[in-house]
């Protein structure tokens, strides 16, 4: 691996830390994230934010949460899978429900404020994966359903503070999700 594309330093306690963009020498220019095992170890909310033209959460066959951006006048509406992990806290989901908000990735470079696009707002814990080490994921780094569910209920309502209309997903159910990506324009994010 060239230094360009990062560099491994060994500290106490057999952890990693990776500097993407470190030359020997020279000062940081990337973020540094605590690995062990080979594998990341993130202390923030990931969002995968996708921008849609419908999108709907279905559990049981009844729909829980839909979203449809013409019915409101918007060209697109917003798919936000949230997972959390262990560190996050309602602080961290305000900072992120501020950036779904106001990123430009919707129709003419504008934002879901800009549109009043509507977002669909779904649990997932999936977004935590390990797969580092053999065939099966593991889940460890995903915050547990009572830690979880609150944190992603804050990001919900702060989205809703901010003025968008949301629709969710119902935590902790199996969900089929139907969505019509468009672009596609699928964003991961982390804060």
């Amino acid at each position: 691996m060239a230094w360009h594309e990062g560099i491994r330093d060994k500290v106490a306690g057999g952890w990693w830390y990776f500097r993407n963009g470190f030359a020997p020498g020279a000062a940081s220019f990337g973020a540094s994230r605590r690995v062990r095992g080979g594998a990341a170890e993130s202390n923030a909310v990931r969002i995968l934010l996708q921008r849609v033209s419908s999108a709907a959460v279905t559990v049981d066959d009844s729909v829980v949460g839909r979203i449809d951006p013409a019915a409101s006048g918007a060209p697109h509406g917003l798919l936000a899978l949230v997972g959390i992990t262990h560190a996050d806290t309602p602080a961290t989901t305000l900072t992120l429900a501020e950036k779904v908000w106001r990123l430009r990735i919707l129709d003419g470079e504008r934002s879901a404020a800009d549109l009043d696009a509507p977002i669909l707002v779904v649990s997932q814990f999936t977004l935590y994966a390990d797969t580092a080490k053999g065939r099966r994921p593991s889940w460890s780094a995903a915050a547990s359903g009572p830690v979880a569910e609150p944190l992603v209920d804050a990001f919900a309502a702060a989205l809703r503070d901010l003025g968008a209309t949301v629709a969710t997903g119902s935590f902790g159910a199996h969900m089929r999700i139907e969505l019509v990506n468009d672009g596609p324009v699928t964003i991961l994010l982390e804060a």
